[in-house]
Parts: structure tokens; C-alpha cells; sequence
């Protein structure tokens, strides 16, 4: 794929950058489709990230931004409009720049979580999760299984608050949904999520209490660093079923691309391209 001055842009937003695996996967989609555009990498650290969003945005062949840690609630301020998703989530992605120059956010990880569990033959209907970490991507993961009917949400994050915040959310939008505040044990749970950077780095504490995994449950993983994370490694060990963090961005990628106004595909068509790309 040739860069001109006419390919489109697209930021990717976030940081670290060496966790990112969206450039690879659109860039390798893009190349195969003849879709002139981009994914850029941009490392932005979250002093001064409100600034440096406003300016990329002040870019004229910019098409929109992925949005990734630790950036996606900070995001929602920083956009004109905000799509039902996005507000139940507490978080946003994604960002279209549309054709009369205004910003609208909208979220897909909560999607590309429960579309890949369902691939897998994950029936969330009257089970009972937990997540750990109430940041962007944990309140949109809760906010998915929520719509599928989940029946029992059981939220930690280290900072209590943020789990208060979610908590009422949504108690607002669903309130079928049992939820409750709680800790790292995945007792009694049949679907666990780890949806913090812990993992990230070899040094990092695992974020939940692995004896307490019961075998047949469900363990999925956000982290992008590797796919193998050592949450996932033990929970294998335990007898669960486990999905990796790659799984996750496959299942809302063709939902993105559309968002963003690019020809599209099916997530298997877009893992092949992905695959063949790594080499």
C-alpha cells in the first residue's frame, strides 16, 4: 500500500502504542480491499491528550480516530454528539469526523466483547459476570452483556467510585440487571473479565484470585500486549474456557469500518488478512 497525498487518515489514539494491534489489522484490510486510508498510531499520554485531540482533528484529510487507553472516557467531552452506546458505556472508541466538520463518538468494544463469546457458544442470558475494571472498555463490555440479557453483574475496579458510576448506569438502562460491588473473587461466576492493563507488563499482579476460577467458566482478556496473558495461562490451567483480547477488536472491526464509512468485511475475512500480515 502506496501513501499519497490523497490516502485518508485515521488516528489511533492512546498509549502505549506497542500494545496497539488496529494498524495492522485495518492497514492489512485496506492493502487487500484498495481502500486508500491509514491507521496511524499516535502515542498520546493523557496530560495535555484534550489538546492534542483537537488538533489532530484539525487535520483536512482526517477521517475519524480509534480511541484506546487510557483516553476513552476523557473522549466524551471532548465530542459534539454522543451515540446511545457511548452514553450507557461511559466511554467512547471511536470518532467520525462527519461532512459538516462535527464529532460524533460512538463505542464498540462492549460489542466485539459479546459478539466473540457468542461466536464461541457463550449464552449470556441468566448468567452471572464479573469485571474487573470500571474504565472505558469494562463499562462497555457491562453495558453489552447487559442488552443480552445478562443476569448478575458483579463490578471491582481499585478506584470504587468508578464502579459506583457504572453501577448506576446501568441500573438505569437495565434494571433487570442485578449488580453489585465486589472484589477480585470469580467465585460462583461463569464469565470473568479482566478489562484493566494489568497484564500488560510480566511484573504485573494477576487481577483475580485464580484459585477461586471454577472450571467451565468463561476468562477473557483485553489485553492487546500479548494474547496469552498470565490471567488467561492460569485460567487454562483451571479448566476454563478463555478468550484473548485479539478476539475482541476481530468482532467489532466490521462494525468500525462501517461507522468510519469504509468498505467492510466479515471478522474472519478480517483475521486472515491480519494473520497473513504477521507473517
Amino acid at each position: 500500500m502506496m501513501i499519497t497525498g490523497n490516502t485518508t487518515l485515521v488516528a489511533h489514539l492512546g498509549y502505549p502504542t506497542m500494545t496497539f494491534k488496529s494498524p495492522r489489522l485495518y492497514n492489512s484490510w485496506f492493502a487487500a480491499a484498495g481502500v486508500d486510508a491509514v491507521i496511524v498510531p499516535m502515542g498520546a499520554r493523557a496530560e495535555g491528550y484534550p489538546e492534542i485531540f483537537r488538533a489532530v482533528f484539525q487535520l483536512t484529510n482526517l477521517r475519524g480516530a480509534l480511541v484506546t487507553m487510557p483516553h476513552k472516557v476523557t473522549t466524551l467531552e471532548l465530542v459534539d454528539e454522543l451515540t446511545s452506546t457511548a452514553r450507557v458505556a461511559g466511554a467512547t472508541n471511536v470518532v467520525l469526523r462527519r461532512e459538516d466538520g462535527t464529532l460524533i463518538g460512538d463505542q464498540f468494544d462492549g460489542a466485539g466483547f459479546t459478539n466473540a463469546i457468542s461466536a464461541k457458544g457463550f449464552v449470556a442470558r441468566g448468567k452471572r459476570a464479573l469485571i474487573v475494571g470500571s474504565g472505558g472498555v469494562g463499562s462497555a463490555i457491562a453495558a453489552s452483556l447487559a442488552q443480552e440479557g445478562i443476569r448478575e453483574l458483579v463490578l471491582y475496579d481499585a478506584h470504587r467510585e468508578s464502579s459506583e458510576r457504572l453501577a448506576a448506569r446501568v441500573a438505569d438502562n437495565f434494571p433487570a440487571v442485578k449488580v453489585e460491588l465486589g472484589d477480585t473473587s470469580p467465585e460462583g461466576c461463569d464469565l470473568v473479565v479482566n478489562a484493566t492493563p494489568l497484564g500488560t507488563y510480566p511484573t504485573d499482579p494477576l487481577p483475580v484470585n485464580v484459585n477461586a476460577l471454577e472450571p467451565g467458566c468463561l476468562v477473557g482478556d483485553v489485553s492487546l500486549k500479548a494474547d496469552m496473558t498470565p490471567l488467561l495461562k492460569a485460567a487454562q490451567q483451571r479448566g476454563c474456557q478463555i478468550q484473548v483480547g485479539t478476539d475482541m477488536v476481530f468482532a467489532m472491526a466490521p462494525s468500525v469500518l462501517d461507522f468510519l464509512g469504509f468498505p467492510s468485511a466479515d471478522a474472519s475475512l478480517l483475521r486472515s488478512h491480519y494473520m497473513a500480515a504477521e507473517g
